[in-house]
């Protein structure tokens, strides 16, 4: 659809040079339909799906109701989640650049209310927020709604679907009579339209149709897997294409804490979001996750709208929603800004015809893919290292080691070998041990069950070796641990520390601790392999009691440990 430019909507200067500045050519359909209308002061209901420019067909025309002049509440702007309400305030203050005194605040649950009732108290004149937290300052006389111009409800659908039907009621009949109301929503549902006759003014319905629900830059494909072997494919996906950032989403909080655990475990940099993390925690793991400290997050719905990062390059639906509407939502988190994206979705058993009903929802046909084996895996980060190890040898930036590689050629080594075994450790270093998989659709592939996830051989570091590596954000790499039968080195005793990886611990920190509690001489200690659920740590013999009763009331990670001579497996309990 060709729409015209900005200049011909009826915009006003102020807003017009924000838009120029911001690099804005031309508006969205939505954009262009809803402006003008919305302008004249009339009510408006807007349907178009998730990232087609919704934020801006609204913001732009509150911002020219405002009289900056005026220390009041004059717009208010309804969301249903914290992180689209503070979405949807910066674009205010984007487009409101050029509109000097302009004063705009998002208010929701979960943040400090003395920041929020300063801001209202000094004259906001536009104000973003949830239902319930604007409720509470409206309760409170924090909020006064009585000068309201305009309301806006951004996906008025998702709002009622999160159950705040009551709130947006009371919130709504507390308004002036005369003011003018712009529903935004990706559908139209009884709910939206029982809203809409109950609080709108005849108002306009402007509906942008796609021929598809979903964009055709991102590439839609599922596997068929149990719930057991989840964690593996993902690993195997995940190392075949390393992504540069990727989002997970789980349909409850548990699914969300158990496979983040399970990828950290792996060595992947994980973090998660859900509705039982505090505001201040989602705000640093959102910051992380932009600034790439965080490769993956694993996230329920609670991040599937108003999450306004462009540069996801992957997006795993690893419990297929129930509602076809929220996979539309999840798969437009990638695939923005006309850059690709890739959505993968897990399926099992009857979850077949769930993905059916998906496919005839967003009339596009979804590809099964056949699970990549672990030949293809070690194949595929073969190559990866060798392109890793070419543009490094052509930039020129790396050490050249001559001596040390002299003493090699010298004990007869080739060069050829000396980079074969150097190339095998890099190997062993980054990988990780593969699992079967139990296939239904595959069963001349032999299935192994996979339950013990202790059994895991664990990774082991020496504390000498805990430099960053070079080629992404992921913290540490490690040494493949022998398994934990094998014995520990001559003149060596190892100890069991009663504290692993499931509780955040890394081997650094075990030999910091060490050696600051223990008063062990430098590079004294041994291997450290880690576990799930406790470490084993070698320390010379003649140092065994020093370490056990100065360590007896020591921490880690603010925990307390025990310490003591490893028995075995059969002991550890």
């Amino acid at each position: 659809m060709d729409t015209p430019p900005f200049s011909e909507l009826g915009l006003p200067a102020t807003l017009l040079a924000a838009i120029e500045t911001l690099g804005y050519e031309r508006p969205s359909p939505i954009q262009a339909m809803s402006i003008p209308p919305a302008l004249l002061g009339k009510d408006l209901v807007g349907l178009s799906a998730t990232g087609s420019g919704k934020t801006a067909a609204f913001t732009l025309p509150a911002l020219a109701k405002l009289d900056v002049k005026l220390p009041f509440p004059q717009v208010l702007i309804l969301c249903p989640t914290r992180e689209l309400a503070v979405q949807v305030c910066e674009e205010v203050h984007r487009l409101g650049a050029k509109m000097p005194g302009l004063q705009a605040t998002p208010v929701y649950g979960g943040a400090p209310i003395d920041r929020q009732l300063r801001a209202l108290r000094n004259g906001a004149q536009l104000v973003v927020g949830t239902p319930g937290r604007l409720l509470d300052h409206l309760r409170r006389g924090s909020f006064d709604p009585s000068r309201i111009k305009m309301a806006v409800l951004d996906e008025a659908d998702r709002m009622l679907d999160m159950g705040f039907k009551d709130e947006m009621d009371e919130l709504l009949a507390a308004l002036p009579a005369d003011r003018q109301t712009l529903f935004f929503s990706a559908t139209m549902n009884p709910g939206v339209s029982r809203l809409i006759q109950k609080f709108g003014n005849s108002p306009e319905i402007v509906e942008i149709q796609q021929k598809a629900r979903t964009v055709s830059t991102v590439d839609q494909s599922y596997f068929e897997v149990r719930q057991r072997s989840k964690v593996e494919v993902l690993s195997r996906i995940l190392d075949m294409n390393p992504p540069r950032l990727g989002i997970i989403f789980c349909n409850t909080k548990r699914s969300v804490d158990e496979c983040t655990e399970d990828l950290v475990n792996r060595g992947y940099a994980a973090d998660r979001l859900h509705g039982d993390i505090t505001q201040q925690m989602r705000e640093r793991v959102l910051k992380r996750f932009r600034e790439g400290a965080v490769e993956i997050l694993v996230a329920t719905d609670v991040a599937a709208r108003g999450l306004d990062i462009e540069e996801i390059d992957i997006v795993f639906n690893y419990d297929l929603p129930t509602d076809p509407e929220d996979y539309v939502h999840r798969i437009g988190r990638t695939g923005r800004a006309g850059r690709t994206g890739r959505a993968v979705s897990f399926v099992y058993g009857r979850e077949i015809y769930r993905m059916q009903s998906i496919e005839r929802y967003t009339r596009h046909v979804v590809r099964r893919e056949r699970i990549p084996s672990v030949e293809q895996v070690e194949g595929r980060r073969a190559d990866l290292i060798f392109d890793d190890l070419k543009e490094r040898l052509e930039s020129g930036k790396f050490d050249s080691y001559q001596d040390s590689i002299d003493r090699l050629l010298e004990q007869g080594h080739t060069p050829t070998d000396i980079a074969g075994a150097l190339v095998t450790m890099i190997r062993e270093a980054s990988g990780r041990e593969g699992s079967a998989i139990e296939e239904d659709r595959e069963p001349e592939r032999p299935a192994r069950r996979e339950n013990n996830r202790d059994a895991r051989p664990p990774r082991d570091v020496r504390h000498e070796n805990h430099q960053r590596d070079d080629r992404g954000p992921r913290q540490e790499r490690f040494e493949r641990a022998p398994r934990d039968t094998q014995g520990s080195e001559a003149g060596m005793t190892r100890l069991f520390l009663s504290l692993g990886k499931t509780h955040g611990v890394m081997a650094k920190e075990i030999v910091g601790m060490l050696y600051r509690e223990a008063g062990l001489p430098d590079g004294c200690l041994g291997r450290i392999s880690l576990f799930p659920k406790h470490s084993l740590v070698d320390v010379p013999e003649q140092f065994v009691s020093q370490v056990m009763d100065r360590t007896k009331t020591a921490r880690l990670r603010g925990r307390p440990f025990r310490m003591d001579v490893d028995r075995g497996p059969g002991d550890r309990a």
